[in-house]
């Protein structure tokens, strides 16, 4: 049934509800914003952790055929209705007013405060793993174990992966664009991480940089292209994967991503020793370092291990509050 009006098919279109919804969706895309500013961080996790992960699979997804065959068609009300609009807007205005904030700020705490920086990241990320698992349907029947193994494996294998050097060619471009987005999706899986890994990362913001310059524009914009189509390939194909898996496999789907944040955790380890990095554009990428356990008790390091345990502590507390309001 096609919407009367523009309200109607604005409240059709699913979503929060009220000013208080709308406000705790945009609180939640701003710390995914936070995030995906931190290399290595996913905005995926943020979104896995605060509980908006299925819905915004679920809002991505509605970008589909019957959405575009609307808009097609110039029955913009219908294509409005289709769409998860009332979601994907305030979700789009956290994530884009957190990097456009805090880029800065979080660029100087992870310069000049690293190692407590991913303190609290590693104390959030521990203690909002032990509550999905508590949240999990059955969580310790086998077929969940196997599914958080697997998870552990995969994303322990990524975050371990060493850089290589790879074709330009206009396929593998868009394979790139596929891959990165992919990641992004995927808790504990930084996109631009893994594009340094497939080699392409110094390529893709290369030619970012060039085009905003005008520099050989047409070739970049090209590169630049391609890699969009990658990624919206992967964003709606992705997507809709993972949500058909949540839909019919739920509790290993949900088992398998804990799992993945569990390998990813390797990632989030505030003390590290730099083997191999490479100098991009001014900038230290580190290509490959090793975790180690702080060789002195330091206050820094006395502080650092201080705030995991409160930002650990703060999420179970989180959780106990919601429990009760439930």
């Amino acid at each position: 049934m096609k919407p009367a009006s523009w309200k109607e098919a604005w409240l059709a279109s699913p979503g929060p509800q009220t000013k208080k919804d709308y406000i705790i969706v945009f609180i939640k895309a701003f710390c995914m914003g936070i995030a995906d500013i931190i290399p290595g961080v996913s905005g995926g996790t943020i979104a896995f952790i605060t509980g908006i992960y299925e819905s915004l699979l679920n809002a991505v997804s509605s970008i589909n055929r019957r959405a575009l065959s609307a808009a097609l068609k110039f029955d913009f009300k219908s294509a409005l209705s289709i769409l998860h609009i009332r979601f994907i807007l305030p979700v789009g205005i956290g994530i884009v007013s957190a990097i456009l904030l805090l880029s800065n700020l979080m660029n100087y705490l992870m310069k000049e405060h690293t190692i407590l920086t991913w303190s609290a990241f590693f104390g959030l990320i521990a203690a909002s793993i032990i509550v999905i698992f508590r949240e999990l349907d059955n969580h310790w029947a086998p077929k969940n174990l196997i599914s958080i193994v697997v998870g552990i494996i995969f994303g322990y294998a990524m975050v371990s992966l060493i850089p290589v050097e790879t074709p330009s060619e206009w396929w593998f471009i868009y394979l790139c664009g596929v891959i990165g987005i992919t990641a992004m999706i995927l808790p504990g899986l930084s996109g631009s991480f893994l594009l340094l890994i497939l080699g392409k990362y110094e390529y893709i913001t290369g030619a970012i940089k060039n085009v905003t310059k005008f520099i050989d524009f047409w070739d970049n914009l090209q590169i630049l292209l391609i890699f969009v189509c990658g990624t919206a390939t992967g964003l709606l194909g992705f997507s809709n994967i993972l949500n058909w898996f949540l839909k019919h496999h739920r509790s290993a789907t949900m088992a398998f991503l804990t799992g993945i944040l569990i390998g990813s955790m390797k990632k989030v380890w505030p003390w590290k020793e730099v083997l191999e990095s490479v100098v991009i554009r001014g900038k230290t990428r580190v290509i490959k370092e090793v975790n180690i356990f702080p060789a002195e008790m330091t206050n820094e390091v006395i502080f650092a291990f201080i705030l995991i345990i409160l930002c650990f502590v703060a999420v179970l507390y989180l959780d106990k509050v919601r429990e009760k309001k439930a």
